[in-house]
């Protein structure tokens, strides 16, 4: 039965190197009072399963700065310094999945479904192994991720992922009842729900306590059974927003990407942007434009930035922006929103790149000895969108081409790419490799070729980039 506790009275049977699956996306929907009350213990040695690690100062980062953290097991890294820094040094196991995928290991743990097949991954070093998990001091890998089981299903190559079953689970909850029925608050929901169902043991904190049959049964989003404990919230811990949002592209040459971005969309499509540049798009579509929005913690109708002083630090976007929601949108779990991509409802998805080969391979999470955000939503939107086009600047810092006969870097998606817009040009992905659609004003098909590391065809009708 549901017991009411002190959160450090809930958490203080979580021993060293329990493992523990924590809800929260970015710092939306976070057990903050809990992580502080297990940061109080300097229990060490933790294996914590959650989609990211908070920042430098809070959320589950405080953990990490204390050396109290052994393992992760994440989808993202983000801009997180302490978590990069400590994953390269060695000093941290990090095991990164999609976010998709991470989702529905969790429910798979809590629903008692040991394993299961999905096609995210395949065609990348998810299936092939090698991923790093663990860094020695000098920077060498000295744990790799080893190969996964793949086979034929359907005529689609798919892969074998494991369930994720916890010691203990950390959830937040807007409130909870004396039964241990909860109901989350907006985009809060995340993967709380998720984590509260692999958990062993689950301990709920909840911003309110109402007594049982309080709750209408049709509004509950998580049954009592899978909770053990609860906790009520301190009120006067801050509910804090990672990032601000509503900035726009960056210079001109991105607005002249996020404006032909925006001419993809059409009236009555489901799209999903991904973070970065393409969260720009919304601002150059045409308002008599209906299209419904899907960021991937959670929300199918993201609406635009809220005015300054209004938002609301549960209502975020994939980038932990905060966002508004527009008429008609709804709000889901991490698990449900990526049913939504994997069962191939999205009509089309813009994602940005670091990379694209012409063949249609995208490479847009990491730099191997330089960069490691990790890749999020991106290997479960580029299998299950209908359309994928990427946006992105045609060349890199360093001036090199970022459209390549071959992908160097690690693919998040073999074959998935169909368009390509950059500053410089429109090109479409063939059979033949790169078709060039449209150039920028002042720019020349020759001055594309130059720029492309792969051959490209000019089309019959190339046309100048309308914005």
């Amino acid at each position: 039965m549901i017991k009411l506790m002190a959160a450090r009275d809930a958490v203080a049977g979580i021993a060293d190197n329990a493992s523990l699956a924590v809800g929260g996306f970015g710092l939306c929907g976070i057990p903050m009072d809990l992580i502080s009350a297990l940061a109080a213990t300097g229990v060490r040695g933790l294996r914590v399963v959650s989609n990211n690690c908070g920042v430098d100062d809070w959320g589950l980062g405080i953990l990490l700065q204390a050396g109290q953290i052994a393992r992760m097991t994440s989808s993202y890294m983000g801009e997180h310094a302490e978590f990069s820094k400590r994953f390269t040094s060695g000093e941290l196991e990090v095991e990164l999945v999609p976010q998709g995928t991470l989702a529905e290991r969790l429910r798979a743990g809590g629903s008692g479904i040991p394993a299961f097949y999905t096609p995210v991954g395949t065609g990348t070093d998810i299936a092939a192994g090698g991923m790093p998990v663990k860094y020695g001091p000098a920077g060498e890998v000295v744990v790799a991720s080893p190969p996964r089981e793949t086979r034929l299903l359907g005529g689609v190559e798919v892969v074998l992922e494991h369930a994720i079953v916890a010691d203990f689970a950390l959830v937040r909850a807007a409130v909870a009842d004396t039964d241990g029925n909860l109901v989350f608050h907006s985009t809060a929901q995340n993967f709380n729900p998720l984590c509260a169902m692999a958990g062993q043991i689950t301990i709920a904190e909840a911003e309110e306590v109402v007594p049982a049959g309080s709750l209408d049964p049709d509004h509950i989003h998580l049954p009592g059974i899978f909770v053990q404990r609860v906790v009520q919230a301190d009120r006067s811990t801050p509910k804090r927003i990672e990032k601000t949002g509503g900035h726009g592209a960056s210079s001109a040459a991105r607005a002249r990407i996020a404006a032909r971005g925006a001419r993809e969309l059409r009236d009555g499509m489901y799209v999903n942007l991904g973070i970065g540049l393409p969260t720009a798009v919304p601002s150059y579509l045409d308002p008599a434009c209906r299209v419904l929005l899907h960021s991937e913690n959670g929300i199918l109708g993201v609406g635009p930035f809220p005015a300054p002083g209004e938002a609301d630090p549960d209502v975020i976007n994939a980038g932990k922006e905060p966002v508004t929601a527009v008429t008609g949108a709804s709000i889901f779990d991490s698990a449900l929103s990526f049913a939504m991509v994997r069962g191939g409802h999205l009509d089309l998805a813009l994602l940005g790149g670091m990379q694209v080969s012409a063949r249609g391979d995208l490479a847009n999470w990491t730099v191997p000895g330089k960069l490691i955000k990790g890749m999020g939503g991106a290997m479960d939107i580029v299998r299950g969108a209908k359309r994928v086009v990427v946006l992105m600047e045609h060349r890199a810092k360093d001036g090199s081409s970022k459209l390549v006969p071959e992908c160097s870097l690690p693919l998040t998606g073999r074959g998935v790419v169909n368009r390509v817009i950059t500053d410089l040009a429109v090109l479409d992905i063939t059979e033949s490799g790169f078709v060039l659609r449209e150039v920028a004003p002042g720019v020349t098909a020759d001055d594309v070729r130059l720029a492309t590391a792969a051959p490209i065809t000019v089309g019959a009708d190339v046309t100048e980039m309308a914005v």
